[in-house]
């Protein structure tokens, strides 16, 4: 996407709105103020500039990050790792195993890497419940932010979310490397060049199946109270007593995730919408239920059908069954034709006789990316430290992250309230109405393709 410079008048212009709108999009929730108070400048780092950068949260995704910003430092130089922040005593000492970062570097309190004026950006990994705080405390903090998906716990913290980006005039991307897929990408250059002319709706689905259970990670042996500290793990969180089960596992549980819908229908309907034409939806239902792995609050399969205004997207996943990753492929549908995207290639195949008609290609077309899933998640961290030198907007920026956001989440409420969730995209905010449908009038003529010949009696 990398629009203009953000400090440009034009965009700092298109900022305030989005904050403007994104403020008023709170409703029931609790207004998250900055924890620390606001700097007024941060250092702006250069073409040539080393970005440093600070870890909060290292557990599994966490620590794949790490790695891989180790390697990077080591190989390419242009970033480094400067300081780890981890609730879990066993996760810091694995990160300064990793990082051979001093002890000072390693800290409990998140807060800690913020105050810090030689960190640049950082990348937050923790549980979803925490993702709010702690974004809106980095940029006040004069921080950019990497921060893995999905953006928040609520559609109305995505929203302050967003609106602080835009106050501090920070960097923010959003950890859905598939954003940076060269697929997802050359599927909206196909759509936008009229190569499957009007776009009707996608379908796409994220399935997993273990004997064990989604989510059900190993829980260490030596995690207790002792090495875990509790009350700041929980943070905005219900209070409860210390549960080895809900700090390995948090993502089976609504106070600190969305099961399916955050953790991986935000990758499938993201590239989706980005291709098909990023906007906010109208209309967004949600069924299925928790059938098989009755240990959970989350549904272990889900469905969920978002309108747009002018296409509707389709996404269905189990954590019971994998075989939808076979039977139902991820597929744009237009009137003159339809774009499929599997693992290594893109294909285009016409309607034919109303892509004739209308003049647009009628020959079969793929596209091979070899190395597109492997190269995505380097291509989507790399996309971020560029917009931190250049003050573009990342792949996964601000308001296409809250449109994902909305776009999934009212199918998750949806499933639990048993209703239809809608939303109005001119003024963003949830509504209890939604527009009419709209019907048309024939003109009482023959198709604007030609007469047709009458049949012979």
């Amino acid at each position: 996407m990398n629009n203009e410079p953000m400090n440009s008048r034009r965009a700092f212009l298109s900022a305030a709105a989005m904050a403007a709108s994104a403020t008023t999009a709170i409703a029931k929730e609790k207004l998250i103020k900055p924890g620390l108070p606001a700097k007024n400048a941060a250092r702006v780092v250069g073409a040539n500039d080393r970005i440093r950068v600070g870890m909060i949260g290292v557990g599994i995704m966490g620590t794949g990050h790490l790695r891989a910003f180790v390697r990077q430092q080591d190989q390419e130089k242009n970033i480094e790792v400067a300081a780890v922040s981890d609730v879990y005593k066993r996760h810091r000492d694995r990160a300064k195993a990793i990082t051979k970062l001093d002890d000072k570097n390693i800290v409990l309190d998140y807060r800690e890497v913020l105050r810090r004026d030689d960190i640049d950006c950082v990348l937050i990994a923790t549980p979803d419940h925490w993702h709010a705080q702690m974004a809106i405390d980095a940029f006040a903090a004069g921080k950019d932010v990497y921060l893995q998906k999905p953006i928040t716990l609520t559609v109305d913290e995505s929203a302050q979310v967003i609106a602080a980006a835009a106050k501090y005039n920070r960097v923010l991307q959003v950890g859905s490397q598939f954003l940076s897929d060269q697929r997802w990408h050359k599927v909206r250059e196909l759509i936008g060049e009229g190569a499957i002319g009007e776009v009707l709706w996608g379908q796409t689905t994220y399935s997993r199946n273990s004997v064990v259970g989604e989510w059900n990670y190993y829980v260490d042996e030596e995690a207790s109270p002792e090495t875990i500290d509790w009350t700041r793990w929980l943070g905005p969180a219900k209070k409860r007593p210390f549960s080895a089960e809900r700090f390995f596992r948090w993502r089976k549980y609504w106070e600190y995730s969305n099961g399916i819908a955050s953790d991986l229908f935000y990758h499938r309907v993201g590239p989706m919408l980005f291709a098909m034409g990023a906007q906010y939806p109208t209309r967004v239902s949600g069924g299925g239920g928790i059938f098989v792995q009755k240990d959970r609050d989350v549904p272990d399969t889900l469905a969920m059908i978002a309108e747009f205004q002018n296409f509707m997207i389709v996404v269905a996943g189990s954590m019971a069954n994998s075989a939808p990753n076979r039977y139902l492929p991820e597929v744009i549908y237009g009137h003159s034709g339809t774009i499929l995207v599997e693992n290594t290639k893109v294909t285009v195949t016409p309607e034919t006789a109303v892509a004739k008609a209308l003049n647009r290609p009628t020959e079969t077309r793929s596209f091979d990316f070899p190395t597109a899933v492997r190269e995505m998640g380097k291509r989507h961290s790399d996309d971020f430290f560029s917009c931190m030198r250049s003050r573009k907007t990342p792949n996964l920026g601000p308001e296409l992250a809250h449109q994902i956001m909305v776009s999934v989440m009212m199918g998750c409420e949806s499933w639990r309230s048993g209703e239809m969730k809608l939303f109005d995209p001119a003024t963003k905010k949830r509504t209890k109405k939604a527009a009419a449908r709209p019907a048309y009038e024939g003109d009482g003529k023959n198709s604007p393709l030609g007469p047709r010949k009458e049949a012979s009696v």
